[in-house]
């Protein structure tokens, strides 16, 4: 007898007249309604590929729009080093959870069972053998293949999480903003042991810190404004004036420079600010892009415009300065596309609601750019 039946209960028998055998499994699945909502639960392929209506390009939707899916935060690491899986959130009828999508099957992998997941807050861990999430106020750590996790950090009573959550690319670090009313604070928080720097506190609105790569310090959102501030909260300086959203800003491979969206000009321009010298130049104007992110070695960047005369999905050469339509992402909310690129640099993953509740869709762009190290 299954586990989730009391010893006691009776199972209704299948009587000659009124019952049917269809009728008798369904009253056994609402006696064990998670049945088909764990950790480990396997859903098959849901990909379908459509000829792009404006350019005609191969598009694949990777996730069923029947139910609502999410990418993570465009500047965190949800993919892995060979593109070969990405993590998503999405709800099945159970809340949001934490998902595994193999690209080479289509199969999807049920990763949590978590009461009040943040939909954005995922982060896979150098040498994607583990992955962060935030639960609530618990910050989670769960390593892949195993049915056990361990809270790192919580987040005291009268805060919640806010908006931003990333993590060094070196996996010792993650940073996240907290919020309590108007008021919101900057997080440094050590993955091994728990230890909690808080690095910014402010009478506003903080987001979107983006550990900087190779160095100590943490670059963020403050109002309309890119600011950097030390691990050891230092040096906490304003840089630039910016287009506020979770992909407005990003480090370059190195950690040298930041792009970012400048709402200086006319149109907004795409911007290269290099923090040790204070030195600001434009990189290129745009489309009226709302997210941009760039590929592994910074060659090429591929963005979001919010024009809603051209609801595309936009790739910019930085040698040349020019843009190719790559396809429509015709979402209600332009600001939830932000589109990335797969460590190779030979796919994009975006986010749209065009079917209905937002999906996630992927292009192969591999006859377009060169493919990069991961």
């Amino acid at each position: 007898m299954p586990a989730c039946y009391a010893e006691h209960m009776r199972l209704p028998r299948p009587a000659k007249s009124g019952w049917t055998r269809r009728g008798w499994l369904a009253s056994l699945a609402w006696l064990c309604p998670r049945a088909s909502a764990q950790k480990g639960h396997i859903f098959t392929s849901q990909v379908v590929r459509y000829p792009d209506p404006a350019t005609e390009f191969p598009v694949e939707r990777l996730t069923d729009p029947e139910h609502a899916s999410y990418l993570p935060y465009p500047y965190a690491r949800f993919i892995a080093k060979k593109g070969a899986f990405f993590l998503f959130a999405a709800d099945h009828g159970s809340g949001l959870q934490a998902f595994r999508f193999e690209l080479r099957s289509g199969e999807v992998r049920q990763l949590t069972e978590a009461k009040a997941l943040h939909k954005s807050a995922l982060n896979i861990l150098p040498e994607d053998k583990a992955f962060v999430y935030v639960d609530g106020p618990s910050l989670m750590l769960s390593a892949f293949g195993s049915p056990h996790e361990r809270e790192v950090y919580r987040i005291p009573d009268g805060w919640e999480l806010g908006e931003g959550f990333s993590v060094s690319i070196d996996g010792l670090y993650a940073a996240l903003v907290e919020k309590s009313g108007s008021r919101s604070r900057l997080q440094l928080v050590g993955l091994a042991r728990g230890n909690l720097t808080t690095l910014v506190e402010h009478e506003g609105d903080l987001r979107h810190p983006q550990p900087r790569p190779r160095r100590a310090s943490v670059l963020y959102q403050r109002d309309d404004t890119l600011f950097l501030v030390n691990y050891d909260r230092q040096h906490n300086v304003g840089l630039c004036k910016m287009v506020p959203s979770p992909g407005g800003a990003q480090w370059s491979p190195d950690g040298r420079t930041v792009l970012y969206l400048s709402p200086k000009e006319p149109l907004v321009s795409l911007r290269e600010c290099t923090p040790d010298t204070r030195q600001d130049q434009q990189v290129a104007r745009t489309t009226q892009y709302i997210n941009f992110s760039r590929n592994q070695d910074g060659s090429v960047c591929i963005a979001a415009s919010r024009s809603l005369a051209s609801p595309h999905v936009l790739i910019l050469v930085r040698a040349v300065r020019r843009e190719l339509t790559l396809c429509e992402h015709k979402a209600s909310n332009p600001a939830m596309v932000a589109p990335v690129f797969s460590p190779t640099s030979q796919r994009i993953y975006f986010q749209s609601d065009r079917h209905g509740k937002p999906a996630v869709y992927s292009v192969v762009i591999d006859k377009f750019i060169e493919k990069t190290e991961s």
